[in-house]
């Protein structure tokens, strides 16, 4: 090795810091710095809103579906912003693009098409987008007159109050997308962690005010913290564990070479689902509620349906037992529903068949798709189960203790999971990042310089 090649690789090596990692760092700050646009226009106003008004209507809603999507926009719509619509349109596009591509013909071909009807899907998913924020955005525009919250009726408050709206949540898929390709992480994840977080310091607050009034106790809050930290661990251990199911590759010969018979494993993760089990059920088992609270009256003059109402309102209540039961039992079919649309254990035993894998012990087809729908069903029924305890332990614990905190299991779910995907492409791009210098420095090494 000549002196000059010696010297490059001494220079490689001692290369600072924000040098020898300058792709991560940009990634990491493009990342912090679209974060911080999300949250600048959370606090962008949509115009013609009377502030006073709509404080007194989500002092009164506390617990209904507007606290839900209120959690998920970071207050976005609670300050009625221009992101206050978040993202949720996108999220519901995007299921209601994978539930037709089940089921029409043209749409399950294009996922088969790789890159290109990958892109196709896509456009489909961001027109579905638009059409749901726009009519969304007319449907709060239209509750908000209705409520007597807007300075302004008619079409000088439905044109720049529905178009600030959708043009909000196009910018917040926009930025998610240019968030998964130039950052780090998941974009669309990221913005939900974003605004979860946000809330923090909030609930904190309450917490706090409630044990200075008395309507919490101290030994409650640590009581719940402790339970808080040994379910985010639990969280982590479910989410990493993995179901090995071995798979064998048969010996091949291509011309005058021949392939040994290779040994792997197909993972199969517990939840397979994620979060969207949870965030359908509270959305589903929210929405009879939050009617019931709108429309419901308790006054004895009032009609049989609206005292009805009001009656449904209270037993569907967050902690009450039907509510309870009944989210539970939504997060354990929207589990099964949601992963048997995300893996079909027949395509897999296909794609097995013609890459020619088996798994030892069944035969290839029709025998192995049963395998796998067998392991499946039992890996959905413990992951189901575990994500019915996170959800559900908080409001129970609230309800024991007595301890006023408004992050529910569902939000701590969502914020153990984006951390560790988070965490996995940062460790993925360093690895990458690792791999491209040993790459650079042999190639230094084979061709020196003088």
């Amino acid at each position: 090795m000549s002196p000059g090649s010696s010297g490059h690789v001494h220079m490689q090596k001692g290369q600072p810091f924000y040098v020898k990692y300058r792709e991560i760092i940009r990634r990491l700050m493009f990342l912090i710095g679209a974060l911080l646009v999300f949250r600048l226009g959370a606090h962008i106003p949509v115009p013609g809103i009377n502030n006073a008004a709509l404080d007194r209507l989500f002092n009164a809603n506390q617990g209904t579906i507007l606290g839900l999507f209120n959690m998920f926009s970071g207050g976005a719509l609670e300050r009625m912003s221009i992101l206050a619509l978040g993202i949720m349109p996108y999220i519901s596009a995007s299921i209601i693009v994978q539930l037709m591509s089940t089921v029409v013909p043209s749409l399950e071909a294009l996922k088969k098409e790789g890159e290109q009807g990958k892109r196709k899907i896509n456009q489909y998913t961001r027109q579905g987008t638009l059409l749901l924020a726009f009519v969304q955005a007319m449907g709060m525009c239209a509750g908000l007159i209705s409520q007597g919250i807007t300075l302004s009726t008619g079409l000088g408050f439905y044109v720049p109050a529905v178009t600030s709206l959708v043009a909000g949540t196009m910018f917040l898929m926009w930025l998610g997308e240019q968030i998964t390709e130039r950052g780090v992480g998941n974009g669309i994840s990221m913005i939900i962690f974003a605004g979860i977080v946000a809330t923090l310091p909030t609930h904190a607050m309450q917490t706090f005010s409630a044990i200075e009034n008395g309507q919490s106790t101290l030994i409650g809050v640590l009581v719940l913290i402790v339970i808080t930290i040994a379910v985010m661990a639990a969280i982590i251990f479910i989410e990493k564990a993995q179901r090995r199911v071995p798979v064998n590759y048969a010996q091949k010969q291509q011309g005058r070479r021949i392939f040994t018979a290779q040994q792997t494993h197909l993972p199969l993760k517990i939840n397979m689902a994620g979060v969207i089990p949870a965030i359908f059920a509270s959305s589903l088992l929210l929405f009879p509620a939050s009617l019931g609270h709108w429309i419901g009256s308790s006054d004895a003059n009032a009609s049989f349906f609206k005292r009805s109402l009001q009656d449904l309102a209270l037993v569907l209540s967050p902690g009450q037992p039907l509510y309870l039961v009944l989210f539970g039992s939504l997060i354990i079919f929207f589990c099964y529903f949601y992963t048997a649309l995300v893996f079909s254990p027949k395509e897999v035993a296909e794609n097995l068949k013609r890459s020619g894998a088996y798994v030892p012990g069944i035969r290839p087809g029709e025998q192995t798709a049963r395998y796998l729908d067998h392991i499946l069903n039992r890996l959905t029924f413990i992951g189901a189960i575990y994500i019915t305890i996170v959800c559900l332990m908080p409001m129970v614990l609230q309800t024991s203790f007595g301890v006023q905190f408004n992050l529910g299991g569902t939000s701590l779910l969502i914020v153990v999971v984006v951390v560790m995907d988070f965490m996995a492409q940062l460790q993925a791009h360093l690895t990458s990042h690792q791999y491209d210098n040993q790459s650079l420095m042999k190639k230094s090494t084979a061709h020196p310089k003088g």
